[in-house]
């Protein structure tokens, strides 16, 4: 008598979701677990993630071919151009004499103790283990509590140096 472990699985994150309870479940460390089970399982999943796979691989591509994907990346990719408040924000402090970096869809402005009251008042924050005060829009919204460094930020979304690029233009 063959055993199913998968029921109703009909996308890659469901069949996921079922391997870990059934690992959990079956791992040989478990009262109720065996190596057996732990094969049989690993085959199934193996078996239908390759059928999900292939079966989301042939759906995107209809859809690519019909022109109407548009992938997770570029549907979350970072638009300067549509946020009107980060633009009027930086033409607020484009003047001023400090370090302007844009990371991401945040503002960071570094060497500005002398505008730190302007700045507060425009609504940015200061970052005291960074050093600098920052702004971003109401977007954004901070999804775990990890710990970044400024160059962790930086490498991860992209940086822009404003003030450097301006410094070079005058030049």
């Amino acid at each position: 008598m063959t055993k199913t472990y998968f029921e109703n699985v009909n996308t890659l994150e469901e069949l996921r979701k079922q391997y870990k309870k059934l690992i959990k479940m079956y791992h040989p460390d478990n009262a109720f677990g065996s190596d057996e089970d732990m094969k049989a399982i690993n085959a199934a999943y193996e078996r239908l993630f390759k059928i999900l796979k292939d079966k989301h691989t042939q759906e995107t591509e209809e859809t690519e071919a019909a022109g109407g994907y548009q992938s997770t990346y570029s549907k979350n990719m970072y638009n300067f151009e549509d946020d009107s408040v980060l633009r009027e924000m930086l033409t607020r402090i484009i003047n001023f004499d400090c370090d302007i970096e844009i990371i991401g869809s945040w503002l960071w402005v570094f060497n500005s103790f002398n505008y730190r009251k302007e700045l507060k008042e425009l609504g940015f924050k200061y970052a005291s283990n960074k050093k600098a005060w920052y702004f971003h829009t109401e977007a954004f919204r901070k999804s775990s509590n990890k710990k970044l460094s400024l160059d962790d930020i930086r490498a991860y979304y992209g940086t822009t140096k404003i003030k450097e690029e301006k410094r070079l233009l005058e030049a």
